[in-house]
């Protein structure tokens, strides 16, 4: 079976471009909460991120603020395990879950994936341990389990340079074949990681509110630019991605509305 990479939208949320970047359009646009399924070869099947969860957060006081900054959309239908059972695929038989970070709409859906070997960083892991307001860390929407789940923990060393189509890369190859790469993309939160799958689609995570917005990182406003882990390193992988971009290789954000489910067509 050749390589399929398949869209998922699990809940969205809504802001005034205006208050998000100088000089940004006086209009409010929606931001879905992407996720990405990954069929590779031998049975390996790759889920990065798990979007919003549904239903009531028992997130107390940090949630109560995180839901009035990001008022998140998300219906019961949005659930990724639900979707994926509706796209034929038991959730049981994802393999991997990659999370680009720990922020509320990417870690939503971890408790429906308890079988799963979870990805994450040391990075991540720090701020787990330490979780703050303004890391954006949740941990009331992570199950009892998730302390105890199968794991691999990438750190610095584990992220060498490679060379993808001319552009150096920091990446971890996940299987040995080159067909899924986790790559270095820091800026956003402590341990910000990406995937390029395939070698033609490169899954970026939280590096830019969207695609066509990587140029615009230089121009965020004050609230949006503090909630940023590192924001010289946000903007440093942002002009990376936009040259990966020129290099031919497709540049995918967490939040892009897109109009197609399959990405390796």
């Amino acid at each position: 079976m050749s390589a399929r990479l398949r869209h998922y939208v699990c809940g969205s949320t809504a802001h005034d471009l205006s208050a998000m970047f100088r000089g940004g359009a006086h209009e409010s646009r929606e931001f879905p909460s992407g996720v990405f399924l990954f069929d590779g070869p031998e049975g390996r099947r790759v889920l990065f991120d798990t979007g919003y969860a549904p239903g009531a957060w028992d997130t107390g006081w940090r949630g109560a603020a995180y839901r009035r900054l990001l008022p998140p959309q998300v219906a019961p239908d949005d659930d990724i395990a639900r979707q994926l059972a509706d796209d034929g695929v038991d959730p049981s038989s994802v393999t991997h879950v990659v999370l680009s970070h720990l922020h509320p709409d990417h870690i939503g859906g971890i408790r429906r994936f308890p079988g799963a070997t979870f990805v994450i960083t040391a990075g991540q892991r720090r701020s787990l341990a330490a979780p703050r307001l303004r890391t954006g860390i949740l941990t009331g929407l992570l199950p009892d389990w998730f302390d105890d789940a199968t794991r691999i923990v990438l750190d610095d060393a584990d992220f060498p340079v490679r060379h993808v189509g001319g552009i150096a890369l920091r990446g971890a190859d996940l299987f040995g074949d080159g067909s899924y790469l986790v790559v270095d993309l820091p800026g956003h939160a402590d341990g910000h990681i990406g995937a390029l799958v395939d070698g033609r689609v490169l899954l970026a995570g939280d590096a830019a509110w969207g695609r066509d917005l990587l140029g615009a990182t230089a121009d965020l406003r004050t609230i949006p630019r503090a909630v940023q882990h590192d924001h010289r390193a946000y903007r440093r992988t942002a002009a990376l991605l936009e040259d990966a971009s020129a290099a031919g290789i497709r540049i995918v954000c967490s939040h892009d509305p897109l109009g197609a489910k399959e990405l390796l067509d």
